[in-house]
């Protein structure tokens, strides 16, 4: 069973043989838990189980980024070395918009009042050049108990060549204050960069409470439901975790859904044998987009959380932690639609989310939202939203659009539902090119695997703004993290610091140092993948002396030795060519930092046979829209998408109509039913004009 609570839909899918059994229900933001027991409880009914019956729960939230987004999380207090105080003040030493008179700094969670210093000092070699002074420890906790701090985040200089101050201080502070939650950055980020490592050892500190809390009454929760099989937890690269290992480091955990969708898209890639793909994961509250290279999504050990300015790299929370790299926008069916001063439609960040959520849920809500303008331009049905567990009020989705964007812009309601639809199609049309050239990669060619409560609704529009020909609506989409859950490794990345050269190159060192990396992570994947057989994985964070960044290069399996230095330059020198065309000769490697990666061993899924659709299906219905470049609405066909069969195929535009989510074929886009009963839509080729 994978469970995925969003801003908006809690989404649960339970993989029975083959098939799946999903449920979508509003998420319950004042006690999260009972939006997750009262999905599982609908989706078990469905598929005629009891909770006894399950043989795993795997379980991805936003609850971590969206504390972090809205600030709701613990008191945290930094300890660190004397006189480095001001870490966190002087970040990188630069301004993320160099003219941009008014910048908005990145909010890091602690002010300068709540840092605290000790005197002690371990040199980057590891070598302990002051001792910790342990008298200093009573003015430290008075100030902690004075300032109000529930969580302490402890990041030393140099701690991660050795670790023992932070130990030691920990196992005094625990001693006197046994109730307060304690994050070392030796643990938390063992990486060279005090700034990147501090920051990341914050986040940790600033939702370890919030997430051990959660997390503790749902574990409490499933057994008192009856559940006697364990519960692992998604991290942001893409694997599943203990729930121990989740709560010492919910700072993994940041974004655990959204690396669901990634994985869903992975697997369909395998199996239609797809090369380059781009996932659209679109949802209530946020779209989130990531690229697939070689069936395989791209991955990162660096990233921000809460940008002040949204698409500008370092106005954020950097993170250090292994995750699968996406770009996110607040651009959801749940997402506020507003006119500026300038007259022109902005479309979030802001959402309704699920309590009051939008106009059209009559549940309180009033501004308008991306699902107002769906619904009054006619793409959702009424009476069957949400499985039918929600009748939306078309009447309020129509008042809301005309009063918030229609008054403004002195048009109708119709045409300003139109315009919020292109504005949001934009923004994530916009959002997918800018997320392509930051990574050197081109949009057009690839596939788009769209999913998400709002995916396949709106796919067909992005894919026409961003050259985009083919499209793939998997089953069960609406829950399309959920199902992605399913196919996740259990798996643990450890990454430490250890400099050297290749010339010299210290093998010996190397070989004790992955020794260590490797029992740890086996011992991880082992208490979540009992007699699984593991894989290991291992990289060298590489780069020429004097640049301040590295390039990841693989590491060959088994103990190195005296050849190792030659293999590794060569493929550190492909690496290098690959991305600026050319070595530097003469000069001198180094090598930061170390990775390892262990994973339980998965079967490849089972590729799917080539489909030709031929047959078109018989349509339930037909539905009133509003397709864009028409002045009147037309009436479509309406089809069930459990009604259709592998080799259909429809014709654009249409409406392709399910339990918790709508697939709209765009005219120019034909839609064929594959062998995986996807959806598969593929633009059409304009017809030669009759001369």
């Amino acid at each position: 069973m994978g469970v995925d609570i969003g801003g908006t839909f809690t989404d649960v899918a339970v993989e029975v043989g083959k098939s799946y059994v999903s449920a979508k229900l509003p998420t319950t933001p004042d006690d999260p838990v009972r939006g997750v027991r009262e999905a599982m409880a609908a989706a078990l009914g469905r598929a005629g189980l009891r909770p006894s019956e399950i043989g795993t729960v795997i379980h991805g939230t936003t609850l971590a980024t969206n504390a972090i987004i809205e600030r709701k999380g613990a008191t945290v207090g930094v300890i660190t070395t004397e006189g480095f105080r001001d870490i966190l003040e002087i970040a990188y030493e630069r301004r993320y918009d160099q003219y941009d008179l008014f910048l908005d700094k990145a909010n890091l969670l602690v002010p300068r009042e709540r840092c605290l210093t000790v005197p002690e000092r371990i040199d980057a070699d590891g070598s302990v050049w002051r001792a910790l002074d342990e008298s200093a420890l009573d003015d430290l906790l008075e100030s902690v108990e004075r300032l109000g701090v529930d969580s302490l985040a402890i990041g030393l200089l140099h701690s991660y060549a050795n670790p023992v101050h932070e130990q030691r201080l920990r196992e005094l502070i625990s001693a006197r204050r046994p109730d307060l939650p304690v994050s070392l950055s030796c643990e938390v980020c063992p990486e060279i960069r005090e700034f990147d490592r501090l920051c990341t050892t914050v986040v940790n500190a600033y939702i370890k409470p919030l997430m051990e809390r959660y997390l503790s009454a749902l574990a409490g929760s499933l057994v008192d439901d009856g559940f006697e099989c364990p519960l692992l937890v998604m991290t942001s690269g893409g694997g599943m975790t203990t729930l121990h290992t989740a709560t010492r480091f919910p700072v993994r955990l940041v974004e655990s859904g959204p690396s669901g969708g990634a994985l869903l898209a992975r697997r369909i890639a395998q199996q239609l044998r797809l090369d380059s793909v781009v996932s659209f994961d679109m949802g209530g509250t946020t779209a989130k987009l990531c690229l697939l290279d070689g069936a395989e999504p791209l991955t990162s050990r660096h990233f921000e959380v809460a940008r002040a300015a949204r698409f500008i790299r370092g106005s954020g929370i950097p993170l250090r932690i292994p995750v699968i790299e996406m770009i996110e926008i607040g651009a959801g069916g749940g997402s506020i639609a507003s006119v500026d001063e300038m007259g022109r439609i902005t479309i979030g960040p802001r959402s309704a989310g699920a309590e009051p959520g939008p106009a059209c849920y009559a549940r309180g809500g009033e501004r308008a939202t991306v699902t107002d303008a769906d619904c009054h331009l006619g793409y959702l049905d009424p009476g069957a939203f949400a499985e039918g567990r929600l009748r939306l009020d078309a009447a309020g989705a129509e008042n809301a659009v005309e009063r918030d964007v229609g008054r403004a812009l002195a048009v109708p309601a119709r045409d300003a539902a139109e315009a919020i639809v292109r504005m949001v199609d934009e923004n994530m049309a916009n959002a997918a090119r800018i997320h392509a050239v930051e990574h050197g990669r081109e949009l057009h060619g690839r596939t788009l695997i769209a999913f998400g409560g709002n995916g396949p609704l709106h796919a067909a529009r992005v894919a026409a703004k961003t050259g985009i020909e083919r499209i793939v609506v998997p089953r069960d989409p609406g829950v399309g993290s959920a199902v992605g859950f399913l196919s996740a490794p259990v798996s643990y990345e450890i990454v430490r610091s250890r400099y050297t050269t290749l010339d010299p190159f210290d093998a010996s060192g190397v070989n004790r140092l992955f020794g260590e990396m490797e029992r740890e992570a086996v011992a991880v994947v082992r208490a979540g993948a009992p007699g699984a057989e593991i894989e290991i994985a291992r990289s060298a964070f590489m780069r020429y002396r004097g640049q301040g960044h590295e390039i990841e290069v693989p590491v060959p399996p088994g103990p190195l030795g005296p050849a190792a230095a030659k293999r590794l330059r060569r493929a550190y020198d492909e690496k290098y060519v690959a991305l600026f065309g050319r070595v530097v000769p003469r000069m001198v490697i180094e090598i930061m930092n170390w990775s390892l990666l262990a994973t339980a061993a998965q079967a490849p899924p089972e590729p799917l046979p080539a489909t030709a659709g031929q047959r078109a299906p018989r349509a339930e219905g037909t539905r009133r829209i509003h397709v864009e470049g028409e002045a009147q609405a037309l009436e479509v066909p309406c089809h069930a998408r459990g009604s259709l069969e592998t080799g259909d195929r429809i014709r654009g535009p249409a409406v392709v109509s399910e339990a918790q989510t709508t697939t709209y074929v765009a005219p120019g886009f034909d839609a064929i039913i594959d062998g995986g009963l996807n959806i598969v839509l593929a633009r059409v080729p304009p017809q030669a004009a009759v001369p």
